[in-house]
């Protein structure tokens, strides 16, 4: 589950045996990846408050409440429980001289699971050779380099045409397989590793069994992931397995 860890600073606390807070990151962030991401923010005397009344926007400079303590950063984690979640916070540098308050995310569908619906919407698509359907699952400016000539295509509109393109080359039906997909997710943005096999019948009767390394970056927009990024590309050796032996 993820947590947000309000970092409050106090103006009234002496900061000059604080430890630094670079260590805390990289066990949390690096070494054990509970640490999402995070940031300071400047000072309250640099924040705008905004309000609207009957219509009217209203902006006063300042904080929202004048107060000794006040935010200074924030963090997300993701823990298996409020308890480890506590834990994290507690060895926070800034804990020993200020607060830090935790609080859960609201609980929603787990990106996770959308991003992989993506790629069973994708896989179902193409074996039904709906280009559309396809490109839906696309934000509008993104960047896919095919395999086909491996150009970048910009934009939904250029990979729709290199998909009819590749469709005209097979007949049929096309069954593609993902294997060993990974995702990674990070709030809005999100990325995908994995083999995809590929098996379809020519236009000239030869098969095709063909598996290419899929890289993939999604984007969330409002409620709805769609990928922005792909990068496909075919398997090469060189040679190399069989210098290896």
């Amino acid at each position: 589950m993820k947590y947000m860890l309000l970092v409050c600073g106090d103006d009234t606390a002496d900061a000059t045996g604080m430890a630094p807070v670079e260590p805390w990151v990289e066990e949390h962030g690096v070494v054990r990846g509970v640490r999402l991401h995070g940031h300071r923010l400047r000072l309250p005397a640099e924040a705008v408050t905004v309000r609207v009344r009957d219509g009217e926007v209203l902006r006063t400079d300042g904080p929202f409440a004048e107060t000794k303590e006040y935010v200074a950063g924030f963090d997300v984690v993701e823990c298996d429980s409020i308890d480890e979640a506590v834990r994290v916070a507690a060895g926070h540098p800034v804990a020993t001289i200020g607060a830090l308050e935790v609080r859960a995310f609201w609980d929603a569908e787990d990106a996770e699971d959308q991003i992989r619906r993506i790629d069973a919407e994708l896989t179902a698509a193409a074996r039904e050779r709906d280009v559309d359907r396809m490109a839906a699952c696309y934000a509008p400016d993104a960047e896919v380099f095919h395999p086909m000539g491996g150009l970048e295509r910009s934009g939904v509109d250029a990979f729709r045409k290199a998909q009819e393109w590749w469709f005209a080359t097979v007949s049929g039906p096309v069954h593609r397989e993902a294997l060993d997909l990974r995702v990674r997710v990070d709030e809005s943005v999100a990325f995908s590793h994995a083999l995809v096999r590929v098996r379809a019948t020519l236009t000239t009767g030869e098969p095709l069994d063909s598996t290419v390394r899929v890289t993939t970056g999604y984007r969330a927009a409002g409620d709805r992931w769609r990928i922005v990024h792909q990068h496909l590309s075919v398997p090469f050796d060189a040679g190399i397995e069989e210098a290896r032996s």
